[in-house]
């Protein structure tokens, strides 16, 4: 018996088999990148979302963000770290990780739809809006992206999210 067991190990211990191997990427430069694609992305198709389907709600949060930008940013910022660490707990309880997940993804949703708000009341502010939303849209949608593009921008762009997280949470929580 110790010999098929040994062949096993062995075969094991040797490592992937013949073929061509694949390198991970670590390129940090294609990571960012992507990271600043996905924030123009999603600021651009959330954002487009909210003026489509509810823009007196979009408007609304906007006025509010931009009456009290730093009540929005410390309420935004409070609550995310608050509920970031009633995630974790919940992580640990194990049984908790039921609740975890979608509560992670409810908060996730909600954050790009406040982060969208924000750099769309960053975008009205900088190129108006009489010509519609679009313009407003794309602008606020690359300020994410080029932000997001230079790293260090990135916590701007936290902070700017966690406004208009702060602004759309206002009205639930207080």
């Amino acid at each position: 018996m110790p010999a098929p067991l040994s062949a096993v190990t062995a075969a094991l211990q040797m490592g992937p088999g013949p073929g061509p191997q694949v390198e991970p990427v670590a390129n940090p430069l294609l990571n960012l990148a992507g990271s600043a694609v996905g924030a123009f992305l999603t600021t651009l198709v959330v954002g487009a979302i909210l003026v489509a389907v509810a823009p007196d709600y979009t408007e609304r949060k906007m006025a509010a963000l931009l009456e009290a930008p730093v009540g929005s940013f410390l309420y935004g910022f409070a609550a995310a770290v608050f509920l970031l660490l009633v995630i974790v707990v919940l992580v640990f309880t194990i049984i908790g990780i039921l609740v975890a997940i979608p509560l992670a993804l409810v908060l996730y949703v909600i954050w790009a739809v406040g982060a969208a708000i924000a750099f769309l009341a960053v975008g009205e502010r900088l190129v108006g809006r009489d010509d519609g939303w679009a313009k407003p849209l794309v602008v606020g949608a690359a300020i994410n992206g080029a932000l997001t593009l230079t790293g260090i921008g990135g916590l701007l762009t936290f902070a700017i999210g966690a406004a208009g997280f702060g602004a759309v949470l206002r009205d639930y929580l207080g």
